[in-house]
């Protein structure tokens, strides 16, 4: 059974695609529905394919260009005068590039290549594309912890992860207090439980063992 797997999610992908253009098409054509669990139908013989082959790589870089695809005509149809499909394009494909570097993946430089990038990406995008509010901050963030954690991992130094993590996320909430809303200063409040983090960590873990 298992060798006509892949004929049968191939057929079963083609059927139910037709199928749900038929509905669409005599129910409602008004609204083009059937895009939507087309792309999921097409994602299953692709999946499996590469999984029964073993190729990981052919396909991450798949989905990913399905997955680019999906979003870009998506936009297209539904809000042409706004392109936030290419707020997402960068990210997206570091999966594929991450997933052929294998091992590499894991290093330093790769992270901070990554996180840097990434960074300019959004930067360039709020301020060229989408000016109105400096929202490049929030992605920055998130991707920050990305080399902050291999670092400290490598070197298993999570006494020092800890204090740098609080520190990046004060910063954070400093900063999105501060153009949010300067007249009222909420930050203190986060930061304040985020302050735990850091000392449970030296008087639970980093100080019992100075004791012993």
């Amino acid at each position: 059974m298992k060798k006509f797997d892949l004929g049968f999610t191939v057929a079963g992908s083609i059927m139910s695609i037709i199928f749900l253009t038929l509905v669409n098409y005599l129910t409602s054509s008004h609204y083009v529905w059937f895009f939507y669990p087309s792309f999921v139908l097409l994602l299953w013989p692709i999946g499996v394919y590469c999984v029964k082959k073993g190729k990981h790589k052919q396909l991450a870089l798949s989905y990913s260009v399905l997955l680019t695809a999906f979003l870009t005509i998506e936009n297209f149809l539904h809000s042409p005068q706004y392109p936030w499909s290419i707020l997402a394009i960068y990210p997206i494909f570091w999966w594929p590039i991450l997933v052929y570097l294998e091992k590499r993946a894991l290093t330093l430089t790769v992270a901070l290549i990554g996180s840097s990038t990434i960074i300019f990406y959004y930067a360039v995008l709020n301020v060229f594309l989408f000016p109105q509010h400096p929202w490049a901050i929030y992605p920055a963030f998130a991707v920050l912890w990305w080399p902050l954690a291999i670092y400290h991992a490598k070197r298993k130094t999570y006494f020092a992860f800890s204090l740098h993590a609080t520190l990046l996320i004060m910063i954070f909430f400093i900063t999105v207090n501060a153009i949010t809303s300067p007249g009222e200063i909420w930050a203190v409040y986060p930061i304040f439980c985020v302050l735990w983090w850091p000392l449970s960590m030296y008087y639970f873990v980093y100080k019992r063992r100075l004791i012993k």
